[in-house]
């Protein structure tokens, strides 16, 4: 399945920006990036801390949702999120259920799903942020970004083309879905 792209400087959320797409310029599919986003989402109506300079992301898709649970889902969107990591880093990565990635048992990556109907058709929303250039200071949890773990410059560019990439490789297999 390929995702067309859609590039912002800024939005609120990329999750609502996607659900936008969806129910208003009735688009089927697709990945939103943004520099910045003004109320990134976190679990249990938390924000995402955004710095300009890491990753947020949402892919979107129509989605049958009979033969999977959002557990299951949740874990296969890790493991393609884990994948996209270890593009960059052979150091061990973990999961903190239901869903954060860790590296040194410190959080990098956290992944917000939503699943939504319009016109009687599902779709699944996952919201993906990465911290590649700077961390969130978060009282009582760990956080860390890519460039301190890697001491390398990786370019925003890279990883957005490998998420979308490693997503449009594997998620059709992956969730079973019609092509």
């Amino acid at each position: 399945m390929k995702l067309k792209k859609f590039i912002y400087k800024k939005v609120k959320s990329t999750n609502d920006t996607a659900i936008n797409l969806i129910k208003s310029k009735n688009f089927k599919s697709g990945i939103v990036i943004t520099e910045t986003q003004s109320k990134g989402k976190g679990r249990y109506g938390r924000n995402w801390i955004s710095y300009k300079g890491n990753l947020f992301a949402t892919i979107f898709h129509e989605f049958n949702l009979s033969n999977l649970s959002i557990s299951r889902i949740t874990k296969i969107n890790c493991l393609l999120v884990k994948k996209l990591l270890l593009r960059y880093t052979k150091k061990k990565i973990t999961f903190k259920k239901p869903n954060d990635l860790l590296i040194e048992k410190k959080k990098i990556s956290g992944i917000l799903q939503e699943i939504i109907s319009f016109s009687n058709k599902k779709f699944l929303i996952t919201g993906i942020g990465i911290n590649l250039i700077k961390n969130p200071i978060i009282k009582n949890y760990s956080t860390t970004n890519l460039k301190e773990l890697t001491k390398k410059n990786i370019t925003k560019l890279k990883v957005e083309n490998d998420l979308k990439k490693i997503f449009e490789r594997n998620m059709t297999k992956m969730y079973k879905l019609k092509n």
